[in-house]
């Protein structure tokens, strides 16, 4: 068994995922959903949420790898800031929880739940939801997301285990 975190930064709303795999590669969705953080808080204080929140869910969860969404450079400075700052606190706590990160690019999570690239939102939903067999897109978005991105590290760290062995 490999338990995976996958995680979508983001400031008001971080979406996490922990999904085990067993020996065949076969995804069990254990739990997922998003930390959220008040608008009206400081920056500073919602930083601190995540970085706690996400302390509690590596001590309940124990994953041994994570996988984390690289920063996706847009026009808007202000979010990518944020963006930014979230996935420090993230990749700080995983790293001080002694879990192995893989990151990777939206382009590379896309491709890997719906072999393109440029999938749609909804093409990635859909393929979460066949690829886990849900009923039904776990919803917010964000939490969609974080799945994905595990899904994602389990292909990342199945490929770096067979090279190390070969």
């Amino acid at each position: 068994m490999l338990r995976i975190i996958g995680i979508d930064p983001g400031l008001a709303t971080t979406g996490w995922s922990i999904v085990e795999f067993d020996e065949n590669s076969n995804p069990n969705i254990l739990d997922y959903g998003c930390i959220t953080t008040p608008k009206g808080l400081t920056v500073q204080s919602r930083l601190k949420e995540i970085y706690s929140d996400m302390n509690e869910l590596l001590e309940k969860y124990k994953p041994e790898y994570a996988g984390v969404e690289t920063l996706l450079f847009t026009n808007n400075q202000k979010t990518a800031m944020s963006v930014g700052q979230a996935r420090g606190v993230v990749l700080l706590a995983l790293e001080n929880a002694g879990v192995s990160i893989e990151e990777m690019t939206p382009l590379q999570v896309k491709n890997s739940v719906t072999g393109y690239g440029q999938a749609q939102k909804k093409q990635v939903q859909e393929a979460v939801k066949m690829l886990c067999g849900m009923d039904e897109i776990p919803k917010p978005d964000d939490a969609a997301d974080a799945i994905a991105i595990a899904l994602t590290t389990e292909v990342l760290v199945r490929r770096n285990i067979e090279q190390i062995s070969i």
